[in-house]
């Protein structure tokens, strides 16, 4: 119990003390400090190094030795800037974050508006999430839900909650994802490129270059709500401003295949990252799980038991 509190006072302290604080600077100080951060990054705390390259070097094979460097050294840049806006984040206006968030298609918006069902939006660890995240309700007048993990640290958990519900989106713990489609008028956003817990219970799809794991609950969602899905590509156009284009995958999930609608999905982000390497995750474990030997005989009883239920 004594553990508990000191973790949530340390937390406190460094909440309050430092990181709010921070967020309220303007930009140019705070992209000075994310300069700072890069250095760091490049020379004395080189962050998950070894994660980074291990994928870089299996997904892009035909690169030089100065070529991964480059592109280590251009994900770090990303990196510093993402940790810089994410603070930011948290006390961002809505006229500023509006003037950085750019919708180029936002006649789509009223598309969607006149979809009668849930829409799942999936984007995912791609340039700046954390602002799509924020700006999400400002764009769809519906009721938005974000589905996310919690964070192990109670305190800064209910504090990046309530900071990303502050313009009106509700964050939905994932193990309780149905709560987001009690209503045909739910906006839903999914980060779908994070490795799935069990190698057994994915789809095994090639996703740039390489046979790779990859959730599954976005398509099983949208079938058993009956969504559309809309992916969402966020991509930078100059520092600290990014360009949003939202575009229908498909208005009725039942019409497409098993595997189909992940496999658009994938295509839809493997382009964007082809186009602009560095400003996707390298540093998460995106390729930890093995594929089981009996895969075949796996997926054709996932797949039998998806038509069963959706078919």
């Amino acid at each position: 119990m004594l553990a508990r509190q000191i973790q949530i006072l340390a937390g406190a302290l460094l909440y309050y003390g430092l990181v709010l604080p921070l967020s309220y600077l303007p930009f140019p100080v705070l992209y000075f400090l994310s300069d700072l951060l890069f250095i760091l990054f490049r020379t004395i705390i080189p962050y998950r190094k070894k994660v980074i390259d291990e994928n870089i070097k299996s997904t892009f094979p035909n690169y030089s030795a100065e070529q991964q460097i480059k592109l280590r050294r251009d994900f770090y840049r990303f990196l510093s800037d993402l940790i810089i806006e994410s603070i930011k984040n948290l006390s961002i206006s809505e006229k500023a974050l509006k003037n950085r968030m750019n919708l180029s298609n936002p006649e789509i918006l009223e598309q969607v508006g006149k979809l009668n069902k849930p829409v799942i939006l999936i984007s995912s660890h791609y340039n700046n999430w954390e602002w799509l995240i924020s700006i999400q309700a400002l764009w769809f007048k519906k009721n938005n839900f974000g589905i996310g993990m919690p964070l192990s640290h109670p305190f800064w958990d209910k504090k990046l909650t309530s900071r990303r519900e502050r313009f009106g989106l509700k964050v939905v713990h994932a193990q309780n994802y149905h709560d987001a489609f009690k209503s045909n008028n739910s906006i839903v956003l999914v980060l779908a490129d994070q490795a799935p817990s069990s190698p057994e219970k994915c789809l095994w799809q090639s996703f740039l270059g390489r046979e790779s794991a990859i959730i599954f609950g976005p398509e099983y969602m949208a079938n058993k709500y009956d969504c559309a899905v809309i992916y969402v590509n966020v991509s930078n156009c100059k520092r600290g401003f990014y360009d949003v284009k939202i575009e229908v995958l498909v208005e009725n999930s039942k019409t497409l295949e098993y595997g189909e609608l992940t496999r658009l999905q994938l295509q839809k982000l493997e382009a964007s990252i082809e186009q602009n390497p560095s400003r996707w995750l390298w540093s998460h474990r995106r390729w930890k799980h093995q594929k089981p030997d009996n895969w075949v005989m796996i997926n054709k009883v996932l797949k039998n038991e998806f038509e069963d239920k959706f078919r």
